[in-house]
């Protein structure tokens, strides 16, 4: 007899199946002599829409909501029946005597396997492999020690309420939107709050108003000085009359050195990352989106297996993870890193409660390296700035403390306060792994590190130089991703693994566009949040859902007492849409006329591209006006846009610069850049195929095909 292995996707079934031995290809699986290893594409069953329960939900109409099934219904996904049906095969052979869930270890890992399993009718025994990467040892290891499925009942409970309670709000909730409004709306429990964050943080810009600071700063040829109040200790004033008061009676004076402060400080490394930290620096230091830097760890995790699972929500070890330390290092002991590395190989492993800690892990421990063999040069440059981001942060963990002297130095000039500071490196300690990087504890404003002179208690200087500084108070930053997946995390809105679909669902949607780096809302978002029911608009309400599925997923919350919940509450939001007295007027409206049903269009802001969107959503018509590419202008070296009008290609940047396409490939040609022309038709191709596909979300198809009377 033999175990059937699931894995979640392709590359993962491949390696493990070259682990096990099974080189025989079969239908849709890999075999072997004990074990036959199949494989899912992501999801292969969903939920069933509306109208599988009954045709008359194929017309969207305010009167049959909500819709709420006794039972809810799987469905197979069409445009993966085949690989489903190859699973459904292998499941039912007799020589399988078990089951082995190999996809990834989490709650929506389970729901893959257990959702196929549930529509195949499958009753054979479960076993789950749950490992936090796919290196040869890692799957060898997991294999030795299979889990009893049973153990993963309550987790396989809280997924199906996690996409049950989804379905409920999220399906009733946008048709209500859309039969009242007869417009493309769209509300769900995590997007909607997402969309008010943006919107608050706005009002406060909008409601913000700039004051004018002042202060005072001298130097007395070696230092420089700044006033500081004696009452509350801030560096600057609002009042410019008490500031040139300050500054007519200090400028021709002499300090008097009142303190000499020398104090050790220490700095400690930050913390290992998860996910949603890596997706935050990376946004910060490389524009990456949030899904891009996902999908570049994914391929670091599975194709190069050099990075452990990245959805993850802990930035600590376990103590069984420390114990592998020292292996990890020899892994990571080449390039850039060899000398920053080779001093903790030479040296025993120091762990503390800082990053290990086992109460502090959930389902997966930090990204950190695996001990797999690091091949750099077959990294792309993407994968190259996530593998360096992750393992720099992993080798400072491992590096002592910063210590530094700080010095702070006090002195008196007509009755005022001035200060000065400076530090000294005693030992870099970790800091040596990031070179030279900002002091993060510097707390201090408009006070700014220098060197310092010696100096004694009570000495007289001179002032030589005096001048009155001026600001403005900024308002509050708009969000970029990084602030956004901050927020998000804060006020618990989704988890690690679906924070970056959210946001590229947004921005597909139209809900949201980018201004350089920051992101605003549009106005659909903005009317759709004065629509939608005010409880949707709030974090306290996934909040509340996550706290319940946690406790669903323990053990500690019956999954019938929390589906009961949700019914009550998408009948809630149904009958407050129904009685709504609020009215969507497309703001976007242009003179272009839809070429497919002569409607007039809208104009949208897509992430990546400028474009043209048909109002009438059974038509559903989208044309490309413009698309940001990767060609730089070569006056300002930013980014140029792409335009087509009657069927010629031109690039055109915010400075002004115009280039047609075929003047900008004989110049690369020139310039021997390599770029053939068949490279670029093939790229063209490829961003003509994007603009083609549908709206990435889970709603698309059914708004899509939309009847109302």
């Amino acid at each position: 007899m033999k175990s059937l292995v699931i894995a979640e996707k392709p590359s993962v079934a491949r390696d493990i199946a070259r682990v096990l031995g099974c080189s025989g290809k079969g239908n849709g699986a890999l075999e072997g002599s004990k074990y036959v290893v199949t494989w899912a594409l992501g999801h292969l069953v969903t939920l069933a829409d509306p109208e599988e329960y009954d045709k008359k939900y194929a017309k969207w109409d305010m009167d049959m909501l909500p819709v709420m099934p006794e039972k809810m219904q799987l469905v197979v996904i069409r445009q993966s029946a085949k690989q489903y049906n190859a699973v459904k095969t292998q499941i039912y052979r007799k020589d399988i005597n078990e089951i082995i869930i190999a996809t990834d270890a989490g709650r929506e890992g389970e729901l893959v396997a257990r959702w196929i399993l549930e529509k195949a009718g499958c009753r054979k025994p479960i076993k789950r492999l749950w490992i936090s990467s796919v290196t040869d040892k890692a799957i060898r290891d997991g294999f030795q020690n299979l889990v009893d499925g049973r153990k993963y009942d309550n987790l396989y409970a809280a997924a199906v309420c996690r996409a049950e309670a989804d379905w409920l709000v999220g399906i009733n909730g946008t048709r209500a939107l859309t039969c009242k409004h007869n417009a493309q709306l769209s509300c769900g429990r995590v997007q909607t709050p997402a969309l008010a964050l943006i919107a608050q943080r706005e009002e406060e810009i909008k409601k913000f108003v700039p004051q004018e600071y002042y202060g005072v700063q001298v130097s007395d040829g070696k230092v420089r000085w700044t006033w500081q109040d004696r009452k509350n200790g801030s560096f600057r004033s609002f009042s410019r009359e008490r500031i040139e008061d300050v500054y007519r009676r200090v400028r021709e004076g002499r300090l008097t050195v009142k303190e000499i402060k020398d104090t050790e400080k220490k700095t400690y490394a930050p913390g290992l990352y998860d996910l949603t930290e890596l997706q935050r620096d990376a946004n910060k230091k490389f524009g990456y989106s949030a899904k891009q830097t996902l999908n570049i760890m994914q391929s670091l995790y599975e194709h190069h297996k050099v990075l452990t699972y990245p959805r993850t929500d802990s930035r600590y070890l376990t103590d069984d993870v420390a114990a592998t330390l020292k292996d990890r290092l020899k892994a990571v002991n080449i390039g850039p890193y060899r000398q920053l590395a080779g001093k903790l190989i030479m040296q025993p492993v120091k762990t503390n409660k800082s990053f290990v800690d086992n109460q502090k892990v959930g389902d997966h421990h930090a990204i950190i390296p695996t001990e797999q063999f690091v091949q750099l040069d077959k990294m792309s440059n993407e994968e190259r700035r996530i593998y360096d981001l992750v393992v720099r942060r992993f080798l400072c963990v491992l590096y002592p403390p910063c210590v530094y002297l700080q010095t702070a130095l006090r002195a008196e000039c007509a009755g005022e306060e001035f200060a000065a500071k400076g530090k000294v490196v005693k030992s870099p300690g970790w800091r040596e792994v990031y070179e030279a990087q900002k002091d993060e504890e510097d707390s201090e404003e408009f006070l700014s590190e220098q060197t310092l002179p010696q100096m004694k208690q009570g000495q007289m200087l001179k002032i030589v130089n005096a001048q009155i500084t001026t600001g403005r108070t900024n308002p509050p930053a708009h969000y970029t991703e990084a602030g956004l997946l901050t927020a998000m995390e804060k006020g618990g809105l989704g988890t690690v693994a679906t924070r970056a679909d959210i946001i590229e669902k947004l921005f597909n949607t139209f809900m949201m566009e980018k201004r350089g780096n920051e992101i605003h809302l549009t106005g659909k978002a903005k009317q759709l949040l004065q629509l939608v029911p005010a409880e949707l608009r709030t974090p306290e309400l996934t909040a509340d859902w996550e706290r319940k599925l946690l406790k669903i997923s323990q053990g500690q919350m019956k999954r019938i007492s929390f589906m009961n919940e949700i019914e009550a509450y998408t009948q809630e939001i149904v009958n407050e849409i129904r009685e709504d007295s609020g009215v969507f007027r497309h703001d976007n409206l242009t003179n272009h006329k839809c070429p497919v049903c002569g409607k007039r269009m809208l104009s949208a802001n897509g992430k990546q591209a400028k474009m043209l969107v048909c109002q009438d959503r059974e038509c559903g018509h989208r044309e490309v006006i413009s698309r940001v590419t990767n060609a730089r202008c070569p006056n300002c070296h930013k980014k140029m846009e792409m335009y087509e009008k009657n069927g010629e290609k031109t690039f055109i940047c915010k400075c002004g610069y115009k280039e047609k396409l075929s003047a900008f490939q004989a110049r690369r040609e020139k310039e021997g850049a390599g770029v053939s022309k068949r490279d670029v038709q093939k790229y063209m191709r490829q961003q003509q195929k994007e603009a083609k596909e549908p709206v990435n979300n889970a709603f698309a198809n059914a708004l899509a095909n939309i009847k109302l009377d």
